[in-house]
């Protein structure tokens, strides 16, 4: 009787769960450097142009004014980036705080949205692709 041909397992076979869950917490690193820039341009303008907004500061979620919004925004550009550097170098508190910065980031852009739609939208879905890259395993990751 004819048995059906097995593969032997490999290494590699193994190891590819672990490189898909490398991929996606570097994933969510360039993600943070790329949502933290936009968070820092945002700020800018917020700042020094704050005409560029569709609607004036009185009609915000919270009302305050495009200063205090861009500066706001700045600093979370820079949580942002050592975030994103904590994760590259796979610091254990890095995951954390790549959710708890992710989260905020969205709550400032949905408290911002009223001013752009389009653009604060799209940072909207970036925050959730950075969260869901660094939660969906839940795991420790094994270092080499």
């Amino acid at each position: 009787m004819a048995t059906a041909p097995t593969t032997p397992s490999t290494e590699q076979d193994e190891d590819q769960p672990s490189r898909f869950w490398n991929g996606m917490i570097a994933f969510a690193a360039f993600m943070l450097l790329l949502i933290g820039g936009f968070h820092f341009l945002g700020g800018l303008v917020g700042m020094l142009e704050d005409d560029q907004y569709l609607v004036g500061d009185s009609e915000l979620l919270i009302q305050t004014n495009y200063r205090a919004w861009g500066v706001a925004h700045m600093l979370i550009a820079v949580l942002m980036w050592a975030t994103a550097y904590g994760l590259f170098w796979r610091k254990t508190w890095a995951r954390s705080v790549a959710v708890g910065i992710a989260a905020l980031s969205l709550l400032t852009n949905v408290a911002f949205l009223a001013a752009n739609p389009w653009w604060f939208t799209t940072m909207i879905v970036m925050d959730l692709l950075v969260i869901y890259a660094v939660t969906v395993h839940g795991g420790v990751e094994e270092i080499a």
